[in-house]
């Protein structure tokens, strides 16, 4: 029997793992970010950047979950994360790079929390929070193209991030 929204078991979780967007504007995305931070538990998702649209393109894709969600806005995201680093975060980017880490490859515990940045959706990752991180991780692909929509790499990460976090 199919299981609904009243009907399913799955036990609620709390991550300690904070989302950055840097400079995510699509309504559409920022939408489907809150679902995904919403199903993997995650502590709190902070949007960085100039206009981002909280409206009602969003809240159709989000299905209330930005009333859930943790979330602020905040102007600058390398700012952010400087300030995160300082509190003992482990500076994670989702990004390729010359040296980046499949994710599979990478060991995460929850002594430390962990700040998982992700960038715009044409451009990535800018170079100075690449530059901040403990970390660069990407996602192993096996077709022709060489990149993949923000949120579904985001949900990708974030189930190995909260399946390694949830057998310790």
């Amino acid at each position: 029997m199919q299981l609904t929204h009243y009907t399913s078991k799955f036990k609620q979780h709390q991550f300690p793992i904070t989302v950055i967007c840097e400079n995510v504007t699509n309504a559409p995305n920022i939408g489907s970010l809150f679902r995904a931070c919403d199903a993997f538990g995650i502590e709190q998702l902070i949007f960085c950047g100039a206009d981002i649209p909280l409206g009602r393109k969003m809240t159709k894709t989000s299905r209330a979950t930005e009333k859930v969600v943790n979330y602020q806005v905040e102007d600058s995201a390398l700012e952010t994360v400087s300030n995160l680093k300082k509190e003992g975060y482990k500076i994670v980017a989702l990004e390729i790079t010359s040296d980046s880490k499949t994710i599979s490859q990478c060991q995460f515990n929850s002594e430390q929390p962990i700040a998982l940045i992700i960038g715009d959706e044409n451009f990535g990752v800018s170079e100075a929070i690449l530059k901040l991180t403990d970390t660069v991780v990407h996602i192993d692909m096996f077709g022709q193209n060489s990149s993949m929509n923000v949120v579904q790499a985001t949900s990708i990460c974030l189930y190995e991030i909260t399946k390694q976090l949830a057998q310790k």
